[in-house]
C-alpha cells in the first residue's frame, strides 16, 4: 500500500486529479502503475507484468526501487514492511 508521496503531482495523479508533470499522455498509464503499487503486498508482486522492470536503484537513489511507466518516466519509491513510501514519478534520464 502507498503510505506517502514525495511529489504533489504524483499524489494528484493517484487521486485522479490533473497534474503538471508528467505530460498528460503519460498520466493514464502512471495511474494504472500507481494502482499496482498500491495493491502490491510484496515487492515481488511488482515483477508482474515484466514491463514494470522492477529494479533496486543505485546511488544517488540507493534504498529506492522503481517501476517503469515508459522508457523515460519511472515511479520511484522506498519499500518498507510491505508498504511504499516517498512515491514519486520522475523523468529518470533527465540530467
Amino acid at each position: 500500500m502507498i503510505r506517502s508521496f514525495s511529489s504533489r503531482d504524483t499524489q494528484a495523479i493517484a487521486n485522479r486529479m490533473p497534474a503538471r508533470r508528467p505530460p498528460h499522455d503519460i498520466q493514464r498509464v502512471a495511474l494504472r502503475k500507481l494502482r499496482m503499487l498500491n495493491q502490491a503486498r510484496t515487492l515481488q508482486d511488482l515483477r508482474v507484468p515484466p514491463g514494470n522492470r522492477l529494479e533496486a536503484l543505485k546511488s544517488p537513489r540507493k534504498g529506492q526501487h522503481s517501476i517503469c511507466i515508459n522508457d523515460q518516466w519511472r515511479i520511484c519509491f522506498r519499500w518498507n514492511n510491505g508498504d511504499a513510501h516517498d512515491v514519486e514519478i520522475v523523468d529518470y534520464h533527465k540530467g
